[in-house]
């Protein structure tokens, strides 16, 4: 069912070290909006679809959102490169450094780790493609907020390619939600 790719969805090299961002963005990874949310929400939620066509929509979204946790991951991984003790610290990653190096670990810009409970599936398809809707929506207007703390070029542009994703998400999921409606679902 899944294939990989060896490719990121949007390239990601970004040459200057920011750590301050790297703090940032990780909420995109691990975080409440973020994309491993994103990616077990929909996976869960495609179970209780009630038409093929709503199983694979949840599906091909939940596959896209992890390429988009590893574009995350490699921004991260990027923005920390050749970072030294002090500056880390400097950062206020030192308690980040303290737990898991310079490792990626999913976690809030806060460092507060990713919890299951960031995401709901109840089983009803409406309710849970309204949760979906507002996900997605979330997650734009947080890339919307790093883009807006971004000052590299090398970062803004995969947080726009993000961003757009996002968007289009919201209207296929949009779409489903409203064939479901008229059916009754």
């Amino acid at each position: 069912m899944f294939k990989y790719d060896k490719k990121l969805p949007y390239p990601v090299d970004i040459k200057k070290s920011d750590l301050k961002m790297a703090k940032y963005i990780i909420t995109q990874f691990g975080g409440s909006n973020g994309e491993i949310s994103a990616a077990l929400r929909y996976y869960s939620q495609k179970f209780s679809m009630p038409t093929e066509e709503g199983k694979a929509l949840l599906n091909d979204i939940a596959t896209e959102e992890l390429g988009h946790s590893e574009m995350i991951a490699t921004m991260v991984s990027q923005l920390m490169s050749g970072a030294s003790i002090k500056e880390l610290e400097d950062a206020g990653l030192s308690s980040q450094y303290t737990e898991h190096g310079k490792g990626i670990y999913p976690n809030d810009s806060n460092g507060v780790p990713f919890t299951a409970a960031y995401f709901n599936s109840v089983g009803d398809p409406i309710a849970d493609l309204v949760e979906d809707m507002a996900a997605e929506q979330k997650a734009r207007a947080t890339y919307e907020h790093l883009i807006d703390l971004a000052h590299d070029e090398d970062v803004i542009q995969p947080l726009l390619f993000l961003r757009q994703r996002e968007i289009v998400h919201f209207n296929r999921f949009k779409e489903l939600y409203e064939k479901y409606v008229k059916l009754g679902y």
